[in-house]
């Protein structure tokens, strides 16, 4: 019989896989529901990602529903394969929806998502049930090889820390970059990330 930390070891990655660059994020608005198309270089970023993921060999794509992510899933070569998992979807913002930081911070001095919230959109906690959502999908299907997630800076960054076992507060600490490449595992039994922010 098969030992777990067997079973653990022999599971496959999960590779996030952040959307490439929009209009949005070049301005540093806050991209959430808002359906944005890629930027003519975010569109480059993400045929350039084909490359890098090319060799990999993914027992599941999932994508955000949102046309930034989706966009990017094709473009890597990977929309044959992609299932939409609505749970990957961005962070609703709210009434701060397409507002800059800085905008925000007129209104409400020091204010950051994590520590504050935004009025009108989705709480932390939601957003952390969301991604614990798609860590238990995506691990279900490791066991036949890697995990490709297709995602956004804010979901993406949040799933990173309940993988981790942090608190999802501490997806603060984890920059992500449009048209980025991260991706989580194991070091043993433990869960770890094994590479950051790659572009």
């Amino acid at each position: 019989m098969m030992q777990a930390w067997q079973a653990i070891k022999m599971a496959g990655e999960l590779w996030l896989i952040r959307h490439g660059e929009t209009a949005w994020s070049l301005s540093g608005q806050h991209t959430g529901r808002t359906d944005i198309a890629l930027t003519a270089a975010g569109a480059q970023q993400a045929a350039a990602l084909g490359q890098r993921l090319a060799a990999g060999k993914f027992a599941l794509v999932l994508s955000s529903p949102l046309r930034r992510a989706r966009r990017t899933c094709e473009l890597v070569g990977l929309g044959g394969a992609m299932q939409i998992e609505p749970n990957l979807a961005e962070w609703d913002y709210g009434d701060y929806e397409g507002r800059t930081s800085a905008e925000i911070q007129q209104d409400r001095p020091g204010w950051t998502i994590f520590a504050d919230g935004v009025p009108g959109g989705e709480s932390l906690a939601q957003v952390a049930g969301r991604a614990e959502a798609v860590i238990a999908r995506a691990v279900e299907a490791s066991a036949g090889g890697d995990v490709a997630l297709f995602g956004h800076g804010h979901i993406l960054r949040v799933l990173a820390a309940c993988w981790l076992g942090l608190p999802a507060r501490d997806g603060r600490c984890f920059a992500l970059a449009p048209a980025a490449v991260s991706t989580l595992g194991y070091e043993h039994s433990e869960r770890v990330m094994t590479r950051w922010n790659l572009s």
